[in-house]
C-alpha cells in the first residue's frame, strides 16, 4: 500500500454550472443552484424546491445514446467525458484501467417510469434498455465501457457516503497494484414525486419554499433540513509513477481513507459522533498525517439539525484543540444534498481548495448554532496558507456509513 496515488482529471455536472469550470466559478462566487421545481407535482408536497442540474444531461449526449441511459447514468457519462479529456485521454493497457462510480439509488427515475408506461401502455412498451437503466451498477457499467476499463468495474453503495467510498475504492485499487489509472466518483438524480414525499415525511427535507436560495443553511440556527439535488463528479486518479511517466498535470495527491459505521440507527447520526471521528482519525493514520496537517475541512454539512451538530461533535473529538485552527465549508449551501453523488463532487471541490488555496464560503450562515463549535467559513471565501497542505472531506450516509477522505496539496 505505498504507491502514492494523484488525482489528473476532473469533471462534473452540478445544480451551479455544466463542467467543473462553471460550477467552480459559482461556489466560489456564492451561487446557489436551488430552486422551485417547475413542475406540477410539487403541488401537494410539503418540499418544493431541488437542486437540479444546471443543464439537463441528456442535451450534452447524442440522442440515440441519451435514451438508453437513466438520467444519473446520464450525468456520470457527461462528468467522465469531461474527466477523462481533462486528464488528457491516457494511453494504457486495458487490464490496468479501472472504473468505480458510485449510486445512492441508481436508475430509480427509469423504475418508476417504466412502472407507470406499463400500468398505461402494456409490457410491449417497456425498453429493451429498462434493466440496464434501473441497475445500481449501471453508471460504473457505462463509464467503464466508455474508456474500455478491464481491471474492474465497482459500484459502493452506501447511501449518501456512496461517493466518497467510490474515490476510496479506486485508491486502494492502485495502492494495491490492480490498476495505474481508475475513474471513480458518484452520481445520483432522484428527484421526484415519490423520493420528494419520502424524505419529507422523515422531516428530512427543508421546507423554506418562499425562499429557495436561502433554504440551505448549513450551521444555521434556523436551518430545518436538507434540500435534495442531483448530479455527478467523477475524477481520474492515477499512480504517481504513472502520471509522471506520461507528464500529467497534477491536481492534488490522495492522502488516505478512513471507513467506519456508527452501529447506532438506520437514518439518524450517533450523536456522539463516535463512527465520524474514527473514520476521520483513520483517514489521517492511512495518509500518515497528523491533526495538525489539516488546514481545511469540506464538511458533509447537510442542513439537518441533528446531523450538523454530530458531524461538529465529531470533528473536534477527532481534532481536538486543532480544530479552532481549522476552515469549514458547507456546500451543500449552493449546491443541495446530491446524495450518491455528494462524497464526489465535494471530494473535487476540497481538490480544488487545496489548488486554490481558497476555501468557499458557507452560503446563508448569518446565526451560527450555539452548539457548533466550529470555524465555519462564512460570507467570502478565505486564503489557505502556502506550503504543503492538507484537507478533509466528510461524508456520512443513512445506514450509518461513516467515510473521511484526506487530500494534499500538490
Amino acid at each position: 500500500m505505498t504507491r502514492q496515488v494523484v488525482i489528473t482529471g476532473l469533471g462534473m455536472i452540478t445544480p451551479v454550472g455544466k463542467d467543473v469550470d462553471s460550477t467552480w466559478r459559482a461556489i466560489l462566487a456564492g451561487t446557489s443552484g436551488i430552486r422551485l421545481i417547475d413542475e406540477p407535482w410539487p403541488e401537494d408536497q410539503p418540499a418544493k424546491i431541488a437542486g437540479i442540474m444546471a443543464v439537463d444531461p441528456a442535451t450534452c449526449l447524442p440522442p440515440h445514446e441519451a435514451r438508453k441511459l437513466d438520467r444519473s447514468q446520464q450525468a456520470a457519462v457527461v462528468a467522465a467525458r469531461e474527466a477523462w479529456a481533462d486528464a488528457g485521454t491516457p494511453e494504457i493497457d486495458p487490464d490496468r484501467l479501472g472504473a468505480v462510480v458510485a449510486t445512492g439509488m441508481g436508475g430509480l427515475l427509469s423504475l418508476i417510469n417504466s412502472y407507470e408506461l406499463l400500468l398505461e401502455r402494456g409490457a410491449s412498451r417497456i425498453s429493451p434498455h429498462m434493466v440496464t437503466m434501473i441497475m445500481p451498477n449501471g453508471s460504473a457499467a457505462q463509464v467503464g465501457l466508455e474508456i474500455g476499463a478491464r481491471a474492474g468495474v465497482h459500484t459502493p453503495v452506501s447511501a449518501c457516503a456512496s461517493g466518497a467510498e467510490a474515490i476510496s475504492y479506486a485508491a486502494r485499487m492502485i495502492q494495491e497494484g490492480r490498476a495505474d489509472v481508475v475513474v471513480a466518483g458518484g452520481t445520483e438524480a432522484v428527484i421526484h414525486p415519490v423520493t420528494m414525499a419520502g424524505f419529507a415525511a422523515m422531516r428530512a427535507l427543508s421546507t423554506r419554499n418562499d425562499d429557495p436560495t436561502a433554504a440551505s443553511r448549513p450551521y444555521d440556527i434556523d436551518r430545518d433540513g436538507f434540500v435534495m439535488g442531483e448530479g455527478a463528479g467523477i475524477m481520474v486518479l492515477e499512480s504517481a509513477e504513472f502520471a509522471a511517466a506520461r507528464g500529467a498535470k497534477i491536481y492534488g495527491v490522495y492522502g488516505g481513507s478512513g471507513l467506519t459505521s456508527d452501529g447506532h440507527h438506520i437514518a439518524q447520526p450517533d450523536p456522539e459522533g463516535r463512527g465520524a471521528a474514527r473514520a476521520i482519525n483513520e483517514a489521517l493514520a492511512d495518509a500518515g498525517l497528523t491533526t495538525t496537517d489539516i488546514v481545511h475541512v469540506n464538511a458533509h454539512a447537510t442542513s439537518t439539525p441533528q446531523g450538523d451538530i454530530a458531524e461538529s461533535t465529531a470533528l473536534i473529538a477527532a481534532l481536538g484543540a486543532h480544530t479552532a485552527n481549522v476552515a469549514v465549508t458547507g456546500t451543500k449551501s449552493m449546491t443541495g444534498h446530491l446524495l450518491g453523488g455528494a462524497g464526489a463532487v465535494e471530494s473535487i471541490f476540497t481538490v480544488l481548495t487545496l489548488r486554490d488555496r481558497l476555501v468557499p464560503a458557507t452560503a446563508n450562515l448569518h446565526n451560527l448554532d450555539p452548539q457548533i463549535h466550529l470555524d465555519v467559513v462564512a460570507g467570502k471565501p478565505r486564503e489557505l496558507p502556502a506550503g504543503d497542505i492538507a484537507a478533509l472531506n466528510n461524508s456520512f450516509g443513512f445506514g450509518g456509513h461513516d467515510v473521511a477522505l484526506v487530500f494534499r496539496s500538490a
